[in-house]
C-alpha cells in the first residue's frame, strides 16, 4: 500500500502534474479556471492566506461547481481534510505532523515539501506518498535563494519515493529538467497557462524522459 496513489501513475507510464494556487484569497473567477483545467492536471494544492473558515467556505463553492474531490490537496488543514473528506494533504518542510498523520492514516495522501536530500530521506523512511523538492530553477518566488545544485538533485532523485519537481518549471526550463523526477508541480506555468498549453508542457516532458 505503500506511495500506492503516486505510484499508480508512474506504473502507468504517466507523471503527476501539481498545480499549485498562487499564494492569495481565492474567489469565484479562480473556480473557473480550476475547472477548465481539471482534466489536466492530477492535483490541485491549495496554498492559501485565507483561514479554515474562509478556504471551508470556497471548498464548498469549489466542489460544488463539480472540481473532483480526489484531486484536490489541502494545505496543512487536518480538520479541512476530514470535514471534507478530502483525501491527499500536503506539509511543509519536515512538519512532525506529516509523519504522524501519515502513521495514523495510511490511506490519505500526505506529502511534503523537501528542499534537502536528507528530507527526501525522511519522507521516505516514514512512508510519505511523494514529496516537492525544489527549487530546481530560479524562481519568482524563491528570488534570494539560489536553487539546489546537480549533486543535491542527483541524491534527492537516489531514493526509494516519488520526487516531484517544484520551483520555476515553465515551457523554457522544461527541456533542462533531469530524467528521474515523478512529476512536476508549478504555480504560475499551470495557473496563468490554458488546456493546451498545460498538456505540450506535459507531452514535452514526457517525450524527454523517453530519450
Amino acid at each position: 500500500l505503500y506511495r500506492k496513489t503516486a505510484l499508480f501513475f508512474i506504473l502507468r507510464g504517466d507523471i503527476m502534474l501539481i498545480a499549485i494556487t498562487h499564494f492569495k484569497i481565492l474567489i469565484s473567477k479562480d473556480i473557473i479556471h480550476f475547472n477548465t483545467i481539471s482534466s489536466c492536471i492530477d492535483y490541485l494544492l491549495l496554498r492559501t492566506p485565507m483561514s479554515d473558515n474562509e478556504l471551508s467556505s470556497f471548498l464548498c463553492q469549489l466542489i460544488h461547481s463539480g472540481f473532483p474531490k480526489e484531486k484536490i490537496i489541502i494545505h496543512t488543514s487536518t480538520k479541512l481534510l476530514e470535514s471534507f473528506r478530502l483525501t491527499a494533504i500536503h506539509f511543509r518542510e519536515n512538519d512532525p505532523t506529516a509523519l504522524t498523520y501519515k502513521k495514523e492514516h495510511p490511506d490519505i495522501s500526505v506529502s511534503m515539501s523537501a528542499h534537502s536530500p536528507e528530507s527526501v530521506k525522511k519522507a521516505q523512511d516514514n512512508h510519505l506518498d511523494f514529496v516537492l523538492y525544489g527549487h530546481i530553477f530560479e524562481s519568482c518566488s524563491k528570488k534570494s535563494l539560489p536553487p539546489r545544485t546537480h549533486q543535491e538533485v542527483r541524491d534527492a532523485l537516489s531514493y526509494d519515493i516519488p520526487v516531484v519537481a517544484l520551483g520555476g518549471i515553465n515551457s523554457t526550463t522544461i527541456n533542462q529538467l533531469p530524467a528521474g523526477f515523478s512529476g512536476i508541480s508549478a504555480i504560475s506555468a499551470l495557473m496563468d497557462a490554458s488546456p493546451n498549453q498545460i498538456t505540450r508542457l506535459k507531452e514535452e516532458w514526457q517525450i524527454l524522459n523517453l530519450m
